[in-house]
């Protein structure tokens, strides 16, 4: 399972890279690899705010929807639009064409409530 070493993770299989005051965010490929053949996305306008762990976007496949949540608080900057067009690029490429949002970071502080590429991994193994 690949795993982005410089990303950060939620136990509900979120990610985020920190760059600045500012974050990408998306699924890993563990989540995208469970839900199977992504088939919709819906995610949240550009400046809708919210707090670290809410609900900012739903997204359903030929198995299940699941709600993804924002792994640290913040304002969307900018809203992966292709994602509405072709939902599969999350299952194709999670961590690079497949990002849902982009943020201005709220608190960095709230990144001590998120698991470092080894914890994921490690928190990885004990759920299989």
């Amino acid at each position: 399972m690949d795993v982005e070493a410089d990303f950060l993770y939620t136990k509900e299989h979120e990610w985020i890279n920190i760059d600045g005051n500012e974050a990408t965010i998306g699924i890993s490929e563990y989540a995208q690899s469970a839900l199977g053949d992504i088939t919709f996305i819906e995610l949240p306008s550009a400046d809708d705010e919210f707090d670290q762990f809410e609900q900012f976007a739903s997204i359903e496949s030929v198995k299940a929807a699941s709600d993804i949540f924002l792994p640290m608080a913040g304002k969307i900057l900018e809203v992966n639009t292709e994602l509405e067009e072709t939902p599969g690029l999350i299952n194709k490429s999670c961590y690079e064409k497949g990002w849902m949002v982009k943020i201005q970071i709220a608190e960095m502080e709230e990144s001590s409530n998120l698991l470092t590429a080894e914890e994921y991994t490690n928190y990885l193994r004990s759920v299989e």
